[in-house]
């Protein structure tokens, strides 16, 4: 069967103040995608709000509250829809020039965290990643890199292509955008505020039967929410089977 995956991420510069980085990916049957564009498309409609409106995190507010809780409901009850996302924390701490690794080594090895539960030898993927800077075709040849280590030689029969889009074109996009922002908003506490955006947290909690500070347990994982939560051991040894 053929699945699109469609990735962003959050914090996930460096020196950006921030000590945890969330990678995430919505990925679904690629004969679906267009259908789940256009009810995305037609939920905006129905909220007075143009097509062209780029769904974000950021963006969420009091005023639009109502659509967003009515589009993380449409995500799950949708059945052709699920979500992966990988926490890393400690990104001030990393002690990765111990092992003669970099950042970005260490940024792609989360990925890989990403993919590998979701990719299956026995389908085809085509991943699509959001345009972040003009550092993207580098992105696309260090991923395809690592996918290709983890794969082996069944990475070409499996991953068919890895694109750079830009996220206000594809619903889907705007759609993990939103699911990692909250994710990222409560594990950085930032969550405490009563504002729209807590609520949407809430309603995912709801939703998930989970926090979403922790790896789903395994009671509880239905293929359709699933967080792992990394855990720095000052060791990245294990970082060095890509290389």
């Amino acid at each position: 069967m053929e699945y699109n995956i469609y990735c962003d991420e959050s914090c996930h510069i460096q020196h950006d103040g921030n000590d945890i980085m969330v990678i995430g990916g919505i990925f679904c049957p690629k004969n679906k995608v267009k259908n789940i564009n256009n009810d995305i498309r037609n939920l905006k409609k129905k909220y007075n709000m143009s097509v062209n409106l780029e769904v974000k995190w950021h963006k969420v507010s009091n005023s639009k509250l109502n659509f967003y809780k009515e589009l993380i409901d449409y995500f799950f009850e949708n059945d052709d829809l699920r979500f992966r996302c990988v926490i890393a924390p400690e990104k001030k701490n990393l002690n990765l020039s111990k092992y003669s690794l970099t950042y970005n080594d260490w940024y792609y090895r989360i990925y890989y965290l990403l993919l590998k539960e979701i990719v299956s030898v026995e389908d085809e993927y085509y991943i699509f990643m959001d345009i972040k800077d003009t550092h993207g075709g580098t992105k696309i040849k260090k991923l395809q890199e690592v996918l290709n280590k983890m794969l082996y030689s069944f990475y070409s029969d499996v991953v068919k292509k890895i694109q750079l889009v830009r996220s206000e074109e594809i619903e889907i996009i705007q759609l993990t955008d939103l699911l990692i922002g909250a994710v990222s908003y409560i594990n950085r506490d930032l969550n405490k505020v009563e504002n729209g955006k807590k609520e949407l947290i809430d309603l995912i909690m709801e939703k998930t039967g989970q926090s979403l500070k922790y790896t789903t347990s395994p009671k509880i994982f239905h293929n359709k929410f699933d967080v792992f939560r990394w855990k720095a051991r000052h060791d990245y040894k294990w970082l060095q089977i890509f290389e």
